[in-house]
């Protein structure tokens, strides 16, 4: 008994998790711009770096709870599910950090209407992430569980909208786009921005887990 009141408590897990999700809307929001604003290689180059900065904090943060749950004796859900959760929100910023670079490398020299609207859904996903994983330290209480439950259902139809975009898109380029080296650059950045929107499905799938199996 006195072993586990000199154990550390709690971590602050929720506090991280919502930092993580705030560095995920900053990415994500910081891409948006540097779609928008594609034709200016300077603001190409500043919204770059800012996808890039909350990325790399959004790995700190990672780092951060994964090494807390080494020194956590008691934390406030399943270690698994604190571990499972951190993971996939960190694979977000990943895909939105490799959907900037694969622009830059790939040369890809404008945006299409399907980018713009792919990444309108990732931000809108990437927004609705933070609503759940903010609710998440309250879901004790029955209102708070059931938005949380609700902002789950928000972020599928967001993916499967994304999904459908993402099929209109692909038959249009290879219907209408002459050349093979513009197909295959445009290809990988629609399958990656939908797969940042199915990554939030991911995500989404864990809070709902939480929210059944803590509320």
């Amino acid at each position: 008994m006195l072993f586990a009141k000199l154990m550390p408590r709690d971590g602050n897990f929720f506090e991280m998790f919502n930092q993580h999700a705030d560095r995920i809307v900053e990415a994500a929001r910081a891409f948006s711009l540097l779609v928008a604003n594609y034709s200016d290689h300077h603001l190409r180059e500043q919204y770059n770096r800012e996808v890039d900065a909350a990325e790399q904090a959004a790995d700190r943060i990672t780092h951060d709870i994964n090494r807390a749950l080494h020194k956590t004796f008691i934390t406030p859900i399943d270690r698994e599910q604190i571990h499972s959760l951190i993971n996939t929100m960190d694979d977000v910023a990943d895909l939105l950090q490799d959907a900037a670079e694969t622009m830059a490398l790939y040369d890809v020299r404008h945006m299409t209407e399907e980018i713009v609207r792919l990444t309108d859904l990732c931000v809108k996903c990437c927004e609705r992430v933070k609503d759940g994983v903010y609710l998440l330290e309250k879901i004790a209480d029955p209102h708070t569980a059931e938005a949380a439950l609700k902002t789950c259902e928000e972020i599928d139809r967001l993916e499967s909208d994304a999904d459908r975009v993402m099929r209109t898109a692909l038959s249009k380029l290879f219907r209408e786009e002459p050349d093979v080296r513009e197909v295959i650059k445009l290809k990988a950045i629609y399958e990656l921005l939908e797969t940042v929107t199915d990554k939030c499905e991911d995500v989404a799938n864990q809070i709902e887990g939480i929210v059944l199996e803590n509320s």
